[in-house]
C-alpha cells in the first residue's frame, strides 16, 4: 500500500481507516512503509483495529521523519530506499495507492512500470473515489496520442473509487 505520510485533510485519514478496516476484517496483510503517522499511520492503525496483521518496511534514515510503526507486527528496518522498496514488492501479493505526493507517485510508477514490462503479475489498483488523479490520468492519456505511451501500459492500473473494489482487484490472483 502506497499513500502520502505527511499531514492530510480529513478526508483523505478516512479513506485509509476504511481500507485499513477493509484489509483487516478480509483477514489480509497490510505491507506497508512503516510510517505510523498521516495516512500510512491511519491505515496501519485500522488494520490491527480490524485484526489483521501488519508489516512495516522502513529504512533508518526515516525512522525519525515517517516516526516508525513501533506497533507493527513486523517491523523491518533496511538500509536504503531500494532495499525498503525490494522488500515490499517481494512480500507484497498486489498494491493500492492511494492518494499522495512524490514518494506514492515514485512508488505507483515503479511498480506500475514493472508490470507492464512483465517483471510481476501482481495486481496494481488505484483507489481514487475523490478524482485526486484525474489530472495525472487525463495527462497520461494524452500521452498515448503523441506515441510516449502504449494504451496496454494504462490498461495495466486499474483505477477505482471504492475501498472494496480495491480490495478485490488487489487480492484478485
Amino acid at each position: 500500500m502506497y499513500c502520502a505520510s505527511g499531514p492530510v485533510d480529513g478526508a483523505y485519514l478516512d479513506l485509509a481507516t476504511e481500507l485499513g478496516t477493509a484489509i483487516g476484517t478480509g483477514g489480509h496483510t497490510l505491507v506497508s512503509g512503516g510510517g505510523n503517522i498521516s495516512m500510512m499511520g491511519a491505515v496501519a492503525e485500522a488494520t490491527r483495529a480490524a485484526g489483521g496483521r501488519t508489516v512495516g518496511i522502513i529504512p533508518r534514515a526515516l525512522m525519525e521523519r515517517e516516526v516508525a510503526d513501533l506497533g507493527a507486527d513486523e517491523l523491518v528496518v533496511t538500509e536504503t530506499m531500494r532495499e525498503r522498496k525490494r522488500q515490499m514488492d517481494d512480500r507484497a501479493d498486489g498494491f493500492i495507492t492511494l492518494p499522495g505526493g512524490i514518494g506514492t507517485l515514485e512508488e505507483l510508477f515503479e511498480t506500475w512500470t514493472a508490470g507492464y514490462l512483465g517483471m510481476h503479475d501482481k495486481p496494481v489498483v488505484m483507489l481514487d473515489p475523490g478524482g485526486f488523479y484525474a489530472p495525472m490520468l487525463d495527462w497520461l492519456q494524452s500521452l498515448t496520442g503523441q506515441g510516449f505511451v502504449r494504451q496496454a501500459a494504462l490498461d495495466r492500473l486499474t483505477v477505482v473509487d471504492s475501498v472494496g473494489m480495491a480490495i478485490e482487484v488487489a487480492t484478485a490472483r
